[in-house]
């Protein structure tokens, strides 16, 4: 079964116009904000424009950048970001079902329709949300709306992290992408925590430097 007949089976199965997937960036990492994204194909997709399609963590950075405009041609999509203090009042994992909420959310406004089917990468709904939904586990392998939501979602956070390297070089952002590397770790216990680090993640790490 290809990626787009998984999706397919699933409108049909569940008597849908449309078929959204959802997936997010930065649950790992201890700096930067948490990135979701919502893809929903045009109809009469041209399958032979995503041979390549897979889950963003198994493609390579460039072919990401490739498939992150295609897509984005092809689709009704939307990004969205939830901020490190959000993440800090509310914990990761709903911060990133929240993002994820505001992505899909969009998409449904732009469609205007709301006879949809939200399939989500992972095992958690959405909370507080009132259209019809499914979790699909490793949905980002499985599911093309889904692996697609899930190159966009990666490669706005990734640009982003490349932004803000640009403010705290010390502390490697552009490689690392906010996940505790050696060289991250070391420039935290050097320099501190900034304002983009979340310090629920950071506990074991800032103990360790007084």
């Amino acid at each position: 079964m290809t990626l787009f007949s998984f999706d397919n089976e699933e409108k049909i199965n569940n008597r849908v116009n449309f078929i959204i997937g959802t997936d997010e960036a930065g649950r790992g990492p201890a700096a930067g904000g948490v990135w979701a994204a919502a893809v929903c194909f045009c109809e009469n997709i041209d399958e032979k424009l995503f041979e390549s399609l897979n889950d963003s963590k198994k493609l390579t950075p460039k072919k990401r950048e490739l498939l992150y405009d295609v897509i984005k041609e092809n689709s009704i999509w939307a990004i969205k970001a939830v901020t490190v203090e959000k993440i800090e009042e509310i914990n990761i994992l709903q911060a990133s079902l929240l993002a994820m909420k505001y992505a899909v959310s969009e998409v449904i406004t732009k469609l205007n329709n709301d006879n949809t089917l939200t399939l989500i990468d992972g095992n958690k709904l959405i909370k507080d949300f009132d259209r019809m939904q499914k979790f699909v586990i490793k949905g980002d392998s499985k599911s093309a709306s889904i692996a697609a939501a899930s190159i966009l979602a990666k490669v706005s956070r990734d640009r982003y992290m490349d932004k803000i390297h640009l403010e705290f070089p010390q502390y490697d952002w552009h490689k690392n992408k906010g996940y505790l590397t050696k060289t991250h770790i070391n420039a935290i216990q050097k320099y501190g925590a900034t304002k983009y680090h979340r310090l629920s993640f950071l506990k074991n790490i800032i103990k360790t430097s007084e």
